[in-house]
Parts: structure tokens; C-alpha cells; sequence
């Protein structure tokens, strides 16, 4: 867990921890046909890293440059138009679970940022 008065933000490292973490699930999406899907902007996923690591960074307590150029985040209004299933939070849920381990973060770190991810992929489903 951060020390008192710490983000988790600032307890991983800050941005470039964030950075290590989008690219390590996007290479992942890339080679995922149920994930890749999802993009439209596909194969090139530059734009859908970039606002994945601004939207982290702002959630755990670094600079707000995501709401800043691009408003409230409105996660699952963003991600209404896009059939959001089983098969795709199971696959998001996946990489990024593996994302975050192989980045090797103290336990309770890990933990805290793996449960919010959790709740997110579950909040994301607009499809059962």
C-alpha cells in the first residue's frame, strides 16, 4: 500500500511505471482476436495507449491530462458502442492481470491496483 499521504501513483514510480503497464497489456490486445476487435483504430493501437495511461495516471493520483483534453472520463458511455462481453472481459481481465504481474509490484500494491482493474472490467460488460 502507498505510505500516508502517497498516491498510488506516486508509490509505483509515477509515469513511466503507467507507461511499462499500458504497453505490456497492449502487446497483448495486438495479438488478440477478441480484444483487437475492439479497435477500430487497429492494427496501430497508439491512441488507445495513450488515453488507457492518461486514464490511469489521472485515477491514481497524477496529473490530469486526460480529463483535461478530453473531459470526464465516462468509461462505460465510451465504451457503449462496442460489444463489451463475457469473452472480452475475460480476455481484457487476462492481459491486463498479466500486465500488472509482470511488472512485479510489492504485494500490496499489486493487490489495490488488481482489484480496481476487477471492478472496471466487470463495469465496462455491456453485453451478457
Amino acid at each position: 500500500m502507498p505510505a500516508d499521504g502517497e498516491t498510488l501513483y506516486e508509490a509505483v514510480g509515477g509515469e513511466a511505471f503507467f507507461v511499462r503497464l499500458v504497453d505490456a497489456f497492449y502487446d497483448g490486445v495486438a495479438d488478440d482476436p477478441v480484444l483487437v476487435r475492439l479497435y477500430p483504430e487497429a492494427p496501430d493501437l497508439t491512441g488507445a495507449r495513450q488515453r488507457l495511461r492518461l486514464f490511469l495516471i489521472q485515477y491514481w493520483g497524477g496529473p490530469t491530462t486526460y480529463s483535461d483534453n478530453r473531459g470526464h472520463p465516462r468509461l462505460r458511455m465510451r465504451h457503449a458502442p462496442f460489444a463489451v462481453d463475457r469473452a472480452a472481459h475475460d480476455a481484457w481481465l487476462r492481459h491486463m492481470t498479466g500486465a500488472v504481474e509482470s511488472l512485479e509490484l510489492p504485494p500490496g500494491l499489486e493487490a489495490q491496483l488488481l482489484s480496481y482493474l476487477q471492478g472496471a472490467a466487470e463495469a465496462m460488460m455491456n453485453r451478457r
